[in-house]
């Protein structure tokens, strides 16, 4: 499959056009339009600093579905007693930045670079991207964030600093996004650490439906509101 060079011109080539490994596109940039126009198509940024900007969307798609979400008995003990406070949209800018020190530290590499930080924070200041905050005594332990379109939440990264302080953020993250009758969660890559949580993968032409289907609904825009 050949990979498609963007112009200024605010168009993607059909997702299902992408490599075997993912990869659609090279090039564009990283306006709210254009991330817009990328989420709805079933397509993400994810690249390094010393790279153009690349689109991706694989084929399988790890999702979870809210009411699929499996919590380990150990976790549900460790919510059980409260060690964590648990907030959203309070520190969106201290937790891109840690997600992308975390990767950094250990040394897995991080797309999360300047451009793209500077990106999600635009954004996160029009109501589309969310941030789930971890906090004991009064310090950030761990978080994460997405971008949140119709009954879709596109996960993005997240980091802790104490052990299980992301999982009780995602956590909280999914059960809210039950009363807002959410009904699917992009994890976009398959990791051990998400299939444990019960995400799933499927087709990029299952998820590209199901994402569909998800945009009909109205996108709840602003700050959101809870704390655990």
């Amino acid at each position: 499959m050949p990979i498609y060079l963007l112009s200024d011109d605010l168009i993607f080539p059909a997702p299902q056009l992408a490599s075997e490994e993912g990869l659609l596109a090279v090039g564009g940039d990283l306006s709210q339009d254009r991330l817009l126009l990328a989420y709805h198509m079933g397509i993400f940024p994810w690249y390094s600093e010393d790279e153009p900007i690349m689109w991706w969307s694989p084929d399988p798609r790890l999702v979870l579905y809210p009411a699929e979400l499996n919590v380990s008995k150990s976790l549900e003990k460790t919510i059980k007693r409260s060690l964590f406070k648990v907030t959203v949209d309070q520190a969106f800018e201290s937790v891109i930045k840690a997600c992308a020190h975390s990767r950094t530290r250990t040394q897995e590499g991080t797309w999360i670079v300047n451009d793209m930080m500077a990106a999600y924070a635009r954004l996160h200041e029009s109501g589309l991207a969310h941030s789930v905050e971890a906090w004991q005594a009064g310090k950030l332990a761990g978080g994460l964030y997405g971008v949140s379109l119709g009954k879709c939440f596109f996960g993005e990264s997240m980091f802790t600093r104490i052990s299980n302080a992301s999982k009780v953020a995602f956590v909280a993250l999914v059960e809210h996004l039950k009363t807002l009758n959410f009904n699917l969660i992009d994890c976009q890559i398959t990791t051990a650490h998400l299939l444990s949580f019960g995400a799933r993968e499927i087709s990029r032409a299952r998820f590209l439906d199901e994402l569909k289907k998800s945009l009909k609904f109205p996108t709840i825009k602003g700050k959101w509101s809870f704390s655990v």
